[in-house]
């Protein structure tokens, strides 16, 4: 039986709490926090019924059918997380967090955003629940993500772009830990993936593992048994946990995660942490990272700003350790490729973080027996790329 993080957070060699001394308070009130209401049948039922009656959940599953005909392999399937509020995975577990924030008397929630969506995501539940928002992004994903920045400020969040490093993702999340330091008495961070410091990897895990746990009943009510494969996306791999974790004791479906190649492996430029990184550590946890000889954080590249971290979730690692889960890449091409295909033959309009993992379906799909199923996280949609994809095909708007 699978059973991890142990209790000081550590998936095998991965995870752990690596942070300044001034930050232990906080992840040690944190922890204690989680551990009280994670059990708590009065925290759980707020938390189900804004999922029910917040989000939408749960979400449905749809057979691409036509596309799985044109592709003559595989049959493939998508879980519609594109069909939440705001358009993504990242609210579950915002919820989540934000509820244990209440609970703790934080008044002020800050949080780091790639493409958008958790922010988007946390200045939604902010203004639901009446908490200040402070969201960090790096000044290029706030140029290729202007779409999200508006609506970010239209829910009352403060946008701070930030300006030092690679000037994406890691260098928000390196902003917000800072901000963290400094504000710890009133501040929460809602940590929008699987990575950082212990209790966060789990933490966010187990709100996010909704997704798979409803799959569990879906898939039979479908196709009347279990997924041969299951496919999602991976950055810091939070939507591809919530698919995951609750497959892992199930040993005959596959588990595949899709990381972004970017212009190719070879080339350097690209995000692909767990096919052609090495262990380090980085944001307050053990895990596989793009870094030098020397440890030191390689720039990255994706076409997808939630995929352009050098980092990945500690629990990603340790599954592709113990082989519970392969992991692979796809090229900006390629998924741009696949973008366009599931618009034109599905008529859905994924993310481009999504578009990776649908890529490589349609790849396995062809290689695989009419009988065989594929269940793709279609983590959330593609009203946010729409400038991005524009730009690639040389159309203006």
């Amino acid at each position: 039986m699978y059973d991890f993080p142990d209790q000081r957070g550590h998936f095998g060699p991965y995870g752990g709490v690596f942070v300044s001394e001034t930050l232990m308070y906080a992840l040690e009130e944190l922890k204690e926090t989680y551990a009280k209401f994670q059990h708590d049948p009065e925290f759980i039922a707020e938390f189900n019924s804004e999922l029910k009656h917040f989000v939408g959940r749960p979400s449905p599953i749809y057979h691409a059918k036509r596309w799985s005909d044109e592709i003559g392999g595989a049959q493939i399937y998508f879980k519609r997380e594109d069909l939440n509020h705001t358009g993504a995975h990242k609210i579950n577990n915002v919820i989540g967090q934000a509820l244990l924030a209440k609970r703790m008397g934080k008044p002020r929630i800050i949080a780091e955003t790639g493409a958008g969506q958790h922010g988007v995501a946390t200045a939604t539940i902010c203004a639901r629940f009446g908490l200040e928002c402070i969201i960090y992004m790096g000044s290029v994903d706030v140029e290729r993500q202007a779409q999200n920045i508006y609506r970010m400020r239209l829910l009352g969040a403060t946008v701070v772009p930030v300006e030092s490093g690679s000037k994406t993702l890691k260098d928000a999340l390196n902003e917000a830990m800072r901000d963290w330091v400094t504000n710890v008495e009133n501040t929460f961070y809602i940590i929008g993936t699987v990575a950082g410091p212990h209790p966060y990897p789990a933490m966010v895990r187990d709100f996010q593992s909704v997704i798979g746990t409803e799959c569990i009943t879906q898939m039979p009510e479908m196709t009347g048994r279990q997924p041969d494969y299951v496919l999602a996306c991976v950055g810091g791999g939070s939507n591809a946990m919530g698919i995951f974790y609750p497959y892992i004791n199930y040993p005959d479906v596959k588990l595949i995660g899709v990381e972004a190649a970017g212009d190719g492996i070879a080339t350097g430029r690209h995000a692909a942490a767990l096919c052609a990184g090495t262990p380090g550590v980085l944001h307050g946890n053990r895990t596989y990272l793009i870094q030098d000889a020397n440890g030191q954080i390689m720039e990255t590249h994706s076409v997808s700003a939630g995929l352009d971290y050098p980092g990945v979730g500690p629990e990603h690692a340790w599954l592709k350790d113990i082989n519970r889960a392969q992991y692979t890449a796809v090229t900006d091409d390629d998924a741009l490729e696949a973008f366009h295909n599931c618009c034109r033959i599905e008529g859905i309009i994924p993310a481009l973080e999504t578009s990776h993992a649908i890529a490589y379906a349609c790849q396995l799909a062809k290689t695989l027996p009419k009988d065989q199923t594929i269940l793709v996280n279609l983590s959330g949609r593609g009203d946010k790329d729409m400038h991005t994809v524009a730009q690639h095909t040389k159309v203006k708007l």
